[in-house]
Formats: C-alpha cells, structure tokens, sequence
C-alpha cells in the first residue's frame, strides 16, 4: 500500500508540475514580452487557455501582471500539496489552509528561480554550440532571459568578448534559492511536499 502511495504521489508531482511549469512559463514570457507567435509560445498558450481563460474572466489583470495565472499557478500548487499532504496520511484540514497557501506560494516562486536557471544554463550551453542559431527555442529563451542578464551586464559589462554576467546570475539565484530553503524550514514545509522545492 504505501508503494502504491509513493507512485500515485509521484505522479500527482509530475502532472501537476509540468502544468504549474506550462502556467508559469505562460506568466513570465508574457512580463518579458516574448514574441507571441513563436510557435513554443503559442504551444504553451494553448495548453494554459482551458483554465487561464476562464479566471481572467472574472480576474482582471494588475498593470502588466496577469493576475488570472498567477492566481491559477497558486491554486494548481496548493491543489497539488492538498493531494500529496493526504498521500502522505495528513487528515485534510490539517495543517491550516493559510499555511497551505504561503507554503505554496513560497513552492512558486522556488519553480520561477529553477526556470530562470535552467533558462540561462541553458542559453550558455547553446551560445558555444550553435552561437548562430535562430531556433525558435533559442529565440524564445533570449527573450525570457534577457529582462534578468541586461542589469546584470551593466553591473559586469563584458571582458575581452567574454560575457561574465551568468556568474552574477548564478550567484543571485544560489542566493535566493538559499533564502527559499530557509524560508521553508521555518514555515515548517515537509520535504518533497511542494513541488518548486
């Protein structure tokens, strides 16, 4: 029985993240303004419209913010920690639903650091392997990325023709990645639970 527990919260963790991936992808390529019609784009669109449409419907946006998906990555990961909570023999109710929230909210915003990061590890790769390519990936990871690394270049412009500023980024997102642990052990988050940490 309890294997078959592990499986059934593992997969709850794989569906719900990759969608929780797709929503949040969805919310900061819109912030950086990325090119609609690339085709990963419009891809990740139609896989969030069923219930980003629906909330932005009664939810209106905040300036540039989305508020629907972000409201939508929020409940998906609360969702998510509810049925992993409950896989794991907690009664439902407990802990408090408020707890639930800032766990899962601290679970996003852990998500949004790891995409950043994997988005620049993997624009670095791809700069020495193909520096001239216009794939539409390639194309659409420059456009996430570049609202973070231009303030960063201007605080390390580059040297000799080498760009330094991925360090700079590395070291602030350890650095936030560090604060979120922290933040989640004092919250008292069990382990494995939410799924950014």
């Amino acid at each position: 029985m309890a294997t078959f527990a592990e499986v059934l919260r593992y997969l709850t963790q794989t569906v719900f993240g990759i969608y929780i991936f797709a929503v949040l992808l969805r919310l900061l390529l819109q912030l950086a303004r990325a090119d609609f019609y690339n085709p990963i784009s419009q891809f990740v669109v139609k896989l969030s419209n069923p219930l980003v449409l629906p909330l932005r419907r009664v939810i209106p946006s905040i300036g540039r913010l989305d508020s629907a998906t972000v409201l939508l990555a929020l409940m998906l990961q609360f969702l998510a920690t509810i049925i992993v909570l409950g896989l794991l023999g907690v009664p439902f109710g407990t802990p408090n639903p408020l707890i639930v929230i800032v766990w899962s909210a601290v679970g996003i915003l852990s998500l949004v650091v790891k995409v950043y990061f994997f988005a620049i590890l993997a624009m670095i790769i791809f700069s020495w392997i193909a520096p001239h390519s216009h794939h539409p990936a390639l194309a659409l990871l420059h456009q996430l990325t570049e609202p973070a690394m231009a303030p960063l270049r201007r605080l390390l412009p580059p040297m000799g023709g080498l760009d330094l500023s991925p360090i700079l980024a590395f070291v602030a997102i350890n650095v936030l990645e560090i604060v979120l642990r922290g933040l989640a052990a004092w919250l008292g988050m069990p382990g494995g639970i939410v799924l950014g940490l």
